[in-house]
């Protein structure tokens, strides 16, 4: 799945366009590197996220599939839910 389309529907990000923004930003990391929005995510993966002067780091447990994805597909490290 592509990590904005995750950041989306795990709830890290609410809307789609902002995950793709913040990805273009260098403001999201997998695995401690810079992610582009159309990179794959896969279970395992520690995921970074900044909004303002909010940071959430999460590993991914499952990436979801279907049209109801399942929303405990992440666990939340440091931080919580940004915007």
């Amino acid at each position: 799945m592509r990590l904005d389309k995750f950041l989306q529907v795990s709830r890290l990000v609410k809307r789609r366009a902002l995950a793709n923004r913040l990805c273009g930003a260098g403001r999201v990391t997998v695995n401690g590197r810079r992610a582009e929005p159309a990179a794959a995510v896969r279970a395992g993966d520690i995921i970074e996220v900044e909004v303002g002067d909010r940071r959430v780091r999460a590993r991914v447990r499952g990436v979801p599939e279907g049209p109801r994805p399942d929303a405990d597909c992440c666990e939340i490290l440091d931080g919580g839910p940004p915007a």
